[in-house]
């Protein structure tokens, strides 16, 4: 790489650590970069605690990529400044409006733009999905309001799966109560609605569908099929409590596997039905050879039987 582009990427990244991560523009009082503000939204009440590991996440999808990115380097081109334009425009339109999110909304559109005017658009065909990717990190206006349809629906569902597993319970809105009444109604919180998982499942699904040998509607399906499986996978978690509240230990199920059921049921039931339906997707079940592959024979010859027979002595 010439000495001129080394010094265009260093200056770069001085331009955007400045504006993105030093200087406080944002805020009630302004006192927070648009990074920052970011930072402070990837937290528990925000129900976007997963938000941390989307930088790593990037970097591992652009390093899985990396000798592909090293072949594609090229000559520069001049649209790249477009898309430079667009995430500047972001940025001026966010301090206006005092609205982070359009500022860190337009960081994708400078970063992706820089490099299509470095190395060309092959680059920056590759670059396109780790960088946008970085989108799902950004919380939406009023989020937290999808998790009243999402509670109804979890308790709806746990309701039933209960009732399937023969334990009789009825609702109150979002509580559960036990008709022998042997323990405690159970709430379905904003943290039980399942949002937290689907977000999660969303950003998985999403790196899943990048690195997939698929066609691009099969990764758009393999990507949006994240909504119905976390919503499925969070109606079994739930449901498992009542099973253990009504079986066996009502206060184990209420605090202790309440707080460790997703890590030990949901993540693994929601990821192994993503792979069941990756495979189908693919044409076959991953123990069985894909479609279109044939399995090599190996054929071991004999040798042929002797036509004439030494003469006998």
């Amino acid at each position: 790489m010439r000495l001129a582009t080394w010094g265009a990427v260093a200056l770069s990244a001085v331009i955007l650590g400045w504006f993105f991560a030093v200087t406080p523009r944002f805020g009630s009082i302004r006192e927070a970069s648009p990074l920052g503000w970011l930072l402070s939204t990837w937290n528990e009440q925000g129900d976007f605690e997963h938000g941390r590991i989307f930088p790593f996440l990037i970097a591992g999808l652009i390093i899985y990529r990396f000798k592909e990115l090293r072949a594609a380097v090229g000559k520069g081109s001049g649209w790249g400044l477009v898309a430079v334009v667009v995430g500047a425009l972001c940025y001026a339109a966010a301090y206006r409006t005092l609205q982070p999110r359009i500022a860190v909304a337009g960081l994708p559109f400078l970063l992706w733009g820089s490099a299509w005017y470095l190395w060309g658009s092959k680059v920056a065909k590759i670059l396109a999905f780790p960088l946008f990717f970085f989108w799902l990190a950004i919380p939406l206006p009023s989020f937290q309001q999808a998790t009243t349809n999402l509670q109804l629906l979890a308790t709806s569902m746990a309701h039933h799966g209960a009732g399937w597993c023969g334990v009789e319970t009825y609702t109150q809105g979002t509580d559960i109560l036990p008709v022998k009444g042997n323990w405690k109604p159970l709430s379905i919180a904003g943290g039980c609605s399942g949002i937290r998982s689907l977000m999660a499942l969303l950003m998985i699904s999403a790196a899943w569908a990048y690195i997939a040998k698929i066609a691009l509607w099969k990764k758009a399906i393999l990507f949006l099929s994240a909504v119905p499986l976390a919503i499925l996978g969070n109606a079994l978690r739930v449901t498992s409590i009542f099973v253990i509240a009504e079986y066996g230990d009502a206060k184990w199920a209420r605090e202790t596997w309440h707080d460790w059921s997703g890590l030990l049921l949901f993540y693994p039931f929601s990821l192994a039905l993503l792979l069941g339906f990756h495979s189908l997707l693919e044409g076959g079940l991953p123990w069985k050879h894909p479609a279109g592959k044939q399995v090599r024979r190996v054929v071991v010859s004999r040798p042929e039987p002797a036509t004439h027979l030494p003469p006998q002595l």
